[in-house]
Protein backbone atom coordinates (compact mmCIF):
# COMPACT_ATOMS: atom_id res chain seq x y z
CA UNK A 1 0.00 0.00 0.00
CA UNK A 2 1.30 3.59 -1.18
CA UNK A 3 1.17 6.54 1.71
CA UNK A 4 1.52 10.07 0.30
CA UNK A 5 2.00 12.86 2.66
CA UNK A 6 1.70 16.82 2.00
CA UNK A 7 1.67 20.11 3.95
CA UNK A 8 1.58 23.84 2.93
CA UNK A 9 1.65 26.81 5.42
CA UNK A 10 -1.27 28.47 4.22
CA UNK A 11 -1.35 32.21 5.38
CA UNK A 12 -5.47 32.60 6.62
CA UNK A 13 -6.54 32.01 9.76
CA UNK A 14 -6.94 28.20 10.95
CA UNK A 15 -11.08 28.25 11.01
CA UNK A 16 -10.96 30.25 7.44
CA UNK A 17 -9.71 26.83 6.18
CA UNK A 18 -11.62 24.79 8.04
CA UNK A 19 -15.04 26.32 6.90
CA UNK A 20 -13.81 25.19 3.64
CA UNK A 21 -12.61 21.90 4.00
CA UNK A 22 -15.78 20.86 6.56
CA UNK A 23 -17.98 22.25 3.40
CA UNK A 24 -18.93 18.64 2.21
CA UNK A 25 -21.48 20.14 -0.78
CA UNK A 26 -19.41 22.93 -1.96
CA UNK A 27 -15.93 22.23 -0.20
CA UNK A 28 -13.86 20.65 -3.35
CA UNK A 29 -14.73 23.62 -5.45
CA UNK A 30 -14.18 26.36 -3.29
CA UNK A 31 -10.93 24.69 -2.37
CA UNK A 32 -9.44 24.65 -5.52
CA UNK A 33 -11.65 27.07 -8.27
CA UNK A 34 -10.76 25.98 -12.04
CA UNK A 35 -8.98 22.60 -11.47
CA UNK A 36 -12.66 21.42 -9.34
CA UNK A 37 -15.43 21.94 -11.58
CA UNK A 38 -17.95 20.11 -9.71
CA UNK A 39 -19.15 18.74 -6.47
CA UNK A 40 -22.77 16.75 -6.17
CA UNK A 41 -23.91 15.51 -2.99
CA UNK A 42 -25.33 11.99 -3.49
CA UNK A 43 -26.60 11.26 -0.10
CA UNK A 44 -25.49 12.49 3.12
CA UNK A 45 -21.70 10.78 3.46
CA UNK A 46 -21.41 10.61 -0.54
CA UNK A 47 -20.33 12.99 -3.33
CA UNK A 48 -19.30 13.10 -6.65
CA UNK A 49 -16.28 15.51 -7.53
CA UNK A 50 -15.37 16.12 -11.00
CA UNK A 51 -11.77 17.94 -12.12
CA UNK A 52 -10.71 19.82 -14.94
CA UNK A 53 -9.07 17.17 -17.10
CA UNK A 54 -12.44 15.11 -16.69
CA UNK A 55 -11.23 12.65 -13.97
CA UNK A 56 -14.33 11.58 -11.49
CA UNK A 57 -14.35 10.42 -8.26
CA UNK A 58 -17.03 9.28 -5.68
CA UNK A 59 -16.16 9.92 -2.51
CA UNK A 60 -17.30 8.64 1.16
CA UNK A 61 -17.50 11.07 3.91
CA UNK A 62 -15.93 8.96 6.88
CA UNK A 63 -15.59 11.19 9.43
CA UNK A 64 -15.49 15.23 10.33
CA UNK A 65 -13.69 15.91 13.60
CA UNK A 66 -14.82 19.89 14.35
CA UNK A 67 -12.75 19.62 17.47
CA UNK A 68 -9.62 17.89 15.62
CA UNK A 69 -10.16 20.17 12.65
CA UNK A 70 -9.73 16.76 10.84
CA UNK A 71 -12.19 15.41 7.90
CA UNK A 72 -11.55 12.19 6.57
CA UNK A 73 -12.50 10.51 3.46
CA UNK A 74 -12.17 7.66 0.84
CA UNK A 75 -12.35 7.66 -2.93
CA UNK A 76 -14.47 4.29 -3.57
CA UNK A 77 -15.19 4.94 -7.49
CA UNK A 78 -15.34 7.00 -10.45
CA UNK A 79 -12.92 6.86 -13.50
CA UNK A 80 -10.08 5.99 -11.27
CA UNK A 81 -9.48 2.50 -11.14
CA UNK A 82 -8.58 2.21 -7.29
CA UNK A 83 -8.76 -0.53 -5.21
CA UNK A 84 -8.48 1.25 -1.67
CA UNK A 85 -8.26 4.85 -0.13
CA UNK A 86 -8.31 6.27 2.96
CA UNK A 87 -7.30 10.57 2.82
CA UNK A 88 -7.40 13.25 5.38
CA UNK A 89 -7.23 16.64 5.81
CA UNK A 90 -6.01 17.95 9.18
CA UNK A 91 -5.75 22.05 9.91
CA UNK A 92 -3.48 23.09 12.20
CA UNK A 93 -2.87 26.68 14.07
CA UNK A 94 0.43 28.39 12.46
CA UNK A 95 2.35 31.29 13.47
CA UNK A 96 0.72 34.70 13.74
CA UNK A 97 -2.98 33.51 12.20
CA UNK A 98 -1.77 30.92 9.54
CA UNK A 99 -2.65 27.41 8.94
CA UNK A 100 -0.96 24.26 8.25
CA UNK A 101 -2.83 22.34 6.36
CA UNK A 102 -1.78 18.48 6.08
CA UNK A 103 -3.52 16.16 3.64
CA UNK A 104 -2.53 12.60 3.42
CA UNK A 105 -3.81 9.33 2.02
CA UNK A 106 -2.93 5.30 1.88
CA UNK A 107 -4.06 4.17 -1.33
CA UNK A 108 -3.88 0.43 -3.39
CA UNK A 109 -2.99 0.18 -5.88
CA UNK A 110 0.60 1.46 -5.99
CA UNK A 111 0.82 3.14 -8.91
CA UNK A 112 -2.18 5.91 -7.76
CA UNK A 113 0.51 7.49 -5.46
CA UNK A 114 2.79 9.34 -8.43
CA UNK A 115 -0.64 10.93 -10.25
CA UNK A 116 -2.81 11.34 -6.82
CA UNK A 117 0.36 12.51 -5.32
CA UNK A 118 0.59 15.33 -8.16
CA UNK A 119 -3.10 16.23 -8.44
CA UNK A 120 -3.07 16.75 -4.01
CA UNK A 121 0.03 19.04 -4.22
CA UNK A 122 -1.26 20.98 -7.05
CA UNK A 123 -4.75 21.49 -5.32
CA UNK A 124 -2.96 22.32 -2.37
CA UNK A 125 -1.46 25.15 -4.27
CA UNK A 126 -4.83 26.67 -5.73
CA UNK A 127 -6.21 26.12 -2.26
CA UNK A 128 -3.29 28.54 -0.86
CA UNK A 129 -3.65 30.81 -3.77
CA UNK A 130 -7.37 30.99 -2.98
CA UNK A 131 -7.37 31.08 0.74
CA UNK A 132 -4.50 33.94 0.75
CA UNK A 133 -6.72 36.15 -2.20
CA UNK A 134 -9.69 36.53 0.22
CA UNK A 135 -10.17 39.22 2.21
CA UNK A 136 -10.49 38.16 5.91
CA UNK A 137 -14.39 38.17 7.47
Amino acid sequence: MASVYKEIVIQAPPEQVWAVLADFAEGPVRMAPGFVTESRVESPDTRVVTFSNGTVVHERRITLDEGARRFVYSVYGGTVPIEHDNASWQVFPEGEGGTRFVWSRDLLPDALAEPFGASMEYGMKVFKETMESRPES
